[in-house]
């Protein structure tokens, strides 16, 4: 069965999550009326330069409790949503998926706001690190930097996801 929460260097399809919630759903089953999903895809370019490739690195049992917590943070904003979150390592090419998230909810409203809180969250807690290569050399790009007690940053992710 496939995890709700992952990191590691596997291809992600969005299938196989919403699939995961669905079978996490048990006795709700049914009860959702909608599954909002993210893919978060390899850009071509950054900053003016053309990008040639990635390569993420993380800590795997830290990155795992970072999303852990956002998806209890999640529940306690909204209840009624549940959560699947996958994250590529490795090298990853020009329009290859980096991030999957899906979140599934009786109502539409909670599980678009609760899959943007998501990658907000992943961005500014998850250590996860990110290294460009461009023509002509490379560069890591700063990831999280918010302390995951940080309200401030927990608040200003909120009031992107409900904007």
């Amino acid at each position: 069965m496939t995890p709700l929460l992952a990191i590691g260097p596997e291809a992600l399809e969005l299938e196989r999550l919403a699939a995961a919630l669905d079978a996490s759903a048990g006795s709700n089953a049914g009860a959702d009326g909608a599954v909002v999903t993210f893919l978060g895809l390899v850009r071509n370019h950054n900053v003016g330069r053309r990008v040639r490739y990635l390569e993420y690195e993380a800590y795997a049992p830290l990155a795992l409790k970072a999303f852990e917590r956002i998806g209890a943070e999640i529940h306690e904003r909204w209840p009624d949503v549940r959560l699947a979150l996958h994250h590529r390592i490795g090298r990853l090419d020009i329009g290859e998926a980096s991030i999957a998230i899906a979140a599934r909810s009786p109502h539409r409203a909670n599980a678009y706001a609760a899959c943007r809180y998501a990658i907000e969250r992943v961005k500014q807690i998850a250590p996860i690190w990110k290294r460009e290569f461009f023509d002509g050399g490379d560069m890591w790009i700063e990831g999280a930097t918010a302390d995951p007690d940080d309200q401030r940053a927990r608040a200003e992710a909120e009031r992107i996801a409900c904007a």
